[in-house]
């Protein structure tokens, strides 16, 4: 886990960034490290997480030695998605949809069942996702997980969103002009919204 502190004094607002792929050379993990960094020198918390440094298992869903809620990277992903004020997504695009690592991310973090202690860390977050892909056409590619994330956890969508394919890179770790500005007015719409939505006081919970 990697921590990128800044002043806090803009509404003291906490974000969350996790890239999810595990390519070695992966966009997606660059547009995170861009986004955190935007983050940081506005004066924000940031807490950058990489499933490729900071691995998690596939999910299981068993509980005691053994099981996936054991591993010990489940409760460090679990509090910093629940403790964040917002949540970045790095994903990559394969086959039409995300990474496995998302979904792996998502089903373990978000079991709720508080007969075992747990509650899903994703329940009521702003959620901003940056996405790589292969093809320009799959620029929606991450809708139906997007959709999940609505219905199941509540989780506020942000309408604004990267999608990157390697055409938009200038070359490793170096955004074109298109997308440069194009990340930049994404964070800022994702500090944006999580500003506005800090400090409700109702908390969302399984509802069927």
């Amino acid at each position: 886990m990697r921590h990128v502190t800044g002043d806090a004094t803009l509404r003291d607002v906490k974000f969350t960034v996790i890239a999810t792929s595990l390519d070695p050379e992966s966009r997606s993990a660059w547009l995170c490290a861009l986004a955190a960094r935007q983050l940081s020198a506005q004066g924000h918390g940031v807490t950058f997480l990489d499933l490729r440094s900071t691995p998690l298992p596939p999910f299981d869903n068993v509980q005691g030695e053994g099981g996936c809620y054991a591993h010990p990277n489940a409760a460090l992903y679990h509090r910093a998605v629940a403790e964040a004020d917002g949540v970045l997504l790095g994903v990559p695009v394969y086959n039409w949809g995300l990474g496995s690592g998302a979904k792996a991310l998502v089903e373990l973090t978000g079991s709720s069942d508080e007969l075992r202690g747990l509650h899903g860390a994703w329940f009521d977050r702003p959620v901003t996702f940056l996405v790589s892909g292969g093809l320009d056409h799959g620029y929606l590619s991450h809708g139906a997980f997007a959709f999940g994330l609505m219905v199941d956890f509540r989780c506020v969508v942000n309408p604004h969103f990267v999608y990157a394919t390697s055409a938009h890179w200038d070359g490793p770790e170096v955004p074109g002009a298109w997308l440069t500005e194009r990340l930049e007015r994404t964070v800022d719409r994702a500090t944006d919204l999580s500003q506005r939505l800090q400090g409700r006081e109702y908390r969302s919970t399984w509802e069927i």
